[in-house]
């Protein structure tokens, strides 16, 4: 079977494709993609089985991210929760796979990473460089259901909460203009700070804005005057993704994030969308996940999977969690220039 390199923001049957698949998702987008290569240099290339000027019937996306701090390597796809391979049958992965499996010994990189949403123990079999690394949670919420019985659904903590904020005349405000991209993004610096880890750079969220369009949303809740928590959400066809949230923790007992969340669903059932994605968490992050059970979200495991060669994938995570720690007693100490500038600079060698 041949394999293609397509450029997926250039061709136009990229985009046929990833409207058409029942698998397609707002990371496969060209406008998600464009701005990872306006805002990090990474560079999008997707494989397919399909020859010049024929239909796309299946592909895979990834970046190309090329450091001199942490080396070359192909991902599907940085700073995305996960991009499953758009398949026809089950045999396509394998065949995209030992083609860029190839392609990554010829090209020197240490590793491609693939973000499926699950992969079939069959499959797994038939690629045996392809290895197991991170797992997260995911939580996705079913919207199809009336909603007074998704209301009824959230935990009695999280209802006790939105009626809280309502009392407590939490101001709302959605859209994308400027003004609440810079209150979402002051918000955000601060929750990465109280986390210890630098913020992706201004310029990231703004060329979700500008590549993505209105399918891009920023609701920010504010006490009086003053903004108290924000989210970011992604939109594509009848699914809508929490993707950033931040707040300012002096007023976290007003229960805006919970007011936040419960604006978005109320505004995704009105346009008929049918599931809300809570985005991934961390294994061990016990507070993003229970907040998440909490909203009645249905929890499921979400595994990335690379191929490595000969790299020793415990010793990885071993140094991954050392740097890990050493950089937020670092970072806690950076004043706000200093910690939005690191964040710039370290972010495109990361993805």
């Amino acid at each position: 079977m041949t394999v293609t390199r397509i450029d997926p923001i250039q061709d136009r049957r990229w985009r046929a494709l990833i409207e058409s698949h029942p698998d397609g998702c707002v990371f496969h987008s060209p406008g998600w993609l464009e701005a990872l290569r306006c805002t990090y240099n990474f560079e999008p290339v997707a494989y397919t089985t399909a020859r010049a000027g024929q239909k796309l019937e299946n592909g895979i996306v990834l970046c190309n991210v090329d450091s001199w701090l942490t080396g070359k390597r192909i991902v599907s796809l940085p700073f995305s929760d996960h991009c499953h391979p758009l398949l026809d049958n089950t045999s396509t992965l394998e065949e995209l796979m030992a083609f860029i499996h190839e392609e990554r010994c010829r090209a020197g990189q240490k590793f491609v990473e693939i973000r499926p949403l699950a992969l079939h123990s069959s499959s797994l079999k038939n690629m045996p460089y392809l290895r197991s690394h991170t797992g997260y949670y995911l939580h996705v919420l079913d919207l199809s259901r009336k909603t007074e019985d998704i209301f009824s659904g959230f935990r009695k903590s999280e209802r006790n909460a939105v009626r809280r904020a309502e009392r407590e005349n939490i101001l709302y405000r959605s859209g994308r203009s400027q003004p609440l991209l810079k209150d979402f993004y002051r918000l955000y610096v601060g929750t990465r700070r109280y986390h210890g880890v630098p913020p992706q750079p201004f310029k990231w969220f703004s060329n979700l804005v500008k590549y993505l369009g209105d399918q891009v949303t920023i609701r920010v809740a504010s006490k009086d005057t003053a903004p108290v928590a924000a989210t970011m959400t992604l939109t594509f066809k009848t699914s809508i993704i929490y993707k950033y949230a931040c707040s300012d923790r002096k007023f976290n007992n007003l229960g805006a994030m919970p007011f936040l969340h419960w604006k978005t669903i109320e505004e995704a059932k009105a346009v008929g969308a049918t599931s809300f994605d809570l985005g991934r968490s961390d294994l061990h992050h016990s507070g993003l996940v229970n907040f998440k059970d909490r909203l009645g979200g249905t929890r499921s495991t979400l595994q990335y999977y690379r191929d490595t060669g000969l790299e020793d994938l415990a010793s990885q995570s071993i140094q991954k969690q050392t740097m890990y720690h050493v950089q937020r007693k670092i970072l806690s100490l950076f004043p706000d220039r200093l910690f939005i500038l690191a964040g710039q600079l370290l972010y495109k060698h990361v993805g």
